[in-house]
């Protein structure tokens, strides 16, 4: 082996595509991708920024510079990265106490972190936060994104508006009698436009729809509505300034508990993102070179005036759904919004802010996963105590306290349910009787059926082991049979994991029986949206009854009797 030879793990999937041999087809279609992706961009970056308490054309800057990098080193073919609601709230906290140069020394930071995770291989840690917590913050997130944006949505006159959540619904109701309703009128048809244009045409983003007309509205008819003219003066026009903050060192150490909590955020946002994105595009990313990407784009962003970044799910998805093929149309992407600075900036003096925050409202409502509550409330207390904590943290107090309360408590908890799993009892004639039904030693298995078992506790940690396992699905038969017999416990990301698994095999056209669950799985499984998905019917005691199932659900599928099932399997060849 040359010594080379490692650093061939950390290649960028873009050096992997054009190596493949790059054709104009691909190009073409990276190009409509990377152009209609960079529109969708355009509101997106602005608002964020403007959210997190900065200029917009620090967003901007964020999309183009980061947006660019994070393509063009990242480990996903169709990844899009740039700034993200994810950080909206941790970025305005540290803009409101150490200003600007804290902020970009948070991100220097957290991006430094993120290099040292993707190049040891820490990366793969990401995966022990378990779902209640991603859930809890994701929610917490959006409601705090939803509630800073009440003030331009309605065009309230207000004093400073508090950064702490209570505080803010007080000042904001205080000065509800300030509403002005052209603003309210200019953001209740930007939501509309927003919400509706999609069930007519998909091909069109409706966040650009909205800002093009309403820009114009306000630009031709001069309506008395804020603006990012009037609030910031406009954006520059030209290409992002390289300059080297002016750090304060005795910031550090304050600083790092926000910059491990933007290294976090950052980590599981754009692993989550390059997991849908190989789900859409049956691409496989490397999780360690997409976190060194994600450390070099934060490690750069703030030295040309941006903010943290990380890949961004909505926008990935829109860039597959073009047609997007390779990183180059990433890579367009932040070259859309470069030409957009060096062309139109002039004109987003007249871009109303209350389009913005119509833009964010819908952000806000898509990315809080707000259909999960209710799952999550329908498994064990614990599930429900690690959420609701996380979530209340998050609203209430700092992402960064909610973040490191819900880890302690989703420790605690991983070591209680591990401890709960041993048990010690004698083997009677009865535990020899009952156990004969889950043996698989003496049973015929049909040629149509695949048997997977998982073994030891499936808890957040190692649900991925799953994913491995069944990356593949074409060297599954049409019935898989997962086997719980030795599963000695389970969780709410095990729920899921298991739930994303029946998912991809009802895409292959195949069917998911369990069998064989102990008393806390089983319970679990009872409780959550699992069973009615995969359905009762599919549920089973042992692998016994699992195997006739399988010959019936045959049997229905080839359109034969099911005795008729049974003589053709054991007829001999």
């Amino acid at each position: 082996m040359t010594p080379e030879r490692p650093l061939l793990g950390f290649l960028p999937r873009s050096i992997e595509c054009l190596r493949q041999g790059y054709t104009l087809s691909t190009f073409l279609h990276d190009l409509v991708a990377g152009l209609t992706v960079g529109l969708v961009a355009l509101p997106l970056a602005m608002a964020f920024a403007i959210a997190s308490g900065v200029s917009p054309q620090a967003g901007l800057y964020t999309a183009v510079v980061a947006g660019f990098v994070i393509s063009a080193l990242g480990g996903s073919r169709t990844q899009i990265g740039g700034p993200t609601g994810a950080f909206v709230v941790i970025v305005a906290g540290i803009v409101a106490r150490f200003g600007l140069p804290g902020l970009a020394l948070v991100s220097l930071m957290a991006g430094i972190m993120l290099l040292i995770m993707g190049f040891t291989g820490l990366g793969a840690a990401v995966k022990y936060i378990p779902r209640p917590i991603t859930i809890g913050f994701t929610n917490g997130i959006a409601l705090l994104i939803a509630s800073t944006q009440i003030k331009d949505f309605f065009g309230l006159r207000t004093p400073a508006v508090p950064s702490e959540f209570i505080a803010r619904l007080r000042v904001l109701l205080h000065y509800a009698a300030t509403t002005r309703w052209q603003t309210v009128a200019v953001a209740v048809a930007s939501l509309a436009i927003i919400l509706l244009l999609p069930r007519l045409t998909r091909r069109i983003p409706g966040s650009i729809v909205a800002l093009l007309l309403t820009t114009l509205a306000v630009a031709l008819f001069h309506l008395p509505v804020e603006t990012i003219g009037s609030r910031f003066g406009g954006i520059p026009q030209g290409f992002p300034h390289f300059a080297f903050p002016d750090f304060h060192a005795e910031h550090i150490v304050p600083l790092l508990p926000s910059a491990f909590t933007v290294a976090l955020l950052a980590a599981v946002e754009s692993l989550l993102s390059a997991v849908v994105a190989d789900g859409m595009s049956g691409d496989r990313h490397n999780s360690n070179v997409e976190l060194v990407a994600q450390g070099f784009a934060n490690v750069v962003s703030p030295l040309f005036g941006g903010i943290p970044a990380t890949g961004a799910i909505a926008r990935t998805a829109t860039n597959i759904r073009s047609g997007a093929r390779t990183p180059v149309a990433g890579m367009i992407h932040a070259l859309t919004l470069l030409t957009i600075l060096l062309v139109a900036a002039p004109l987003a003096r007249f871009v109303p802010l209350a389009t913005l925050a119509a833009v964010l409202f819908v952000v806000a409502y898509n990315m809080g996963e707000w259909r999960e509550i209710a799952t999550i409330l329908r498994l064990s207390w614990t599930d429900i105590a690690v959420w609701f904590t996380t979530f209340a943290l998050t609203v209430l107090a700092d992402l960064t306290v909610a973040v490191g309360v819900g880890m302690a408590l989703a420790a605690l908890l991983y070591i209680y349910r591990v401890g709960e799993t041993t048990t010690v009892e004698p083997v009677t004639r009865d535990y020899l009787r009952d156990g004969q039904a889950h043996i698989l030693q003496d049973k015929d298995i049909p040629s149509h059926v695949t048997i997977l078992r998982i073994h030891g506790p499936f808890l957040f940690g190692t649900t991925e082991k799953l994913v491995e396992a069944t990356r593949d699905l074409k060297h599954f038969e049409d019935v898989v049979i997962l086997r719980l017999r030795n599963m000695t416990a389970l969780d709410a990301t095990g729920i899921h994991a298991i739930e994303g698994f029946h998912e991809r095999l009802h895409k292959a056209g195949k069917t998911l029986l369990l069998c064989g669950a102990r008393d806390q799985p089983a319970q679990l499984i009872a409780q959550s949206d699992l069973l009615p998905k995969i359905g009762p019917e599919n549920v089973l005691p042992h692998v016994q009854a699992a195997l006739a199932r399988a010959r019936e659900v045959q049997a229905d599928f080839s359109g034969i009797g099911h005795e008729m099932a049974m003589e053709l399997e054991h007829r001999p060849l």
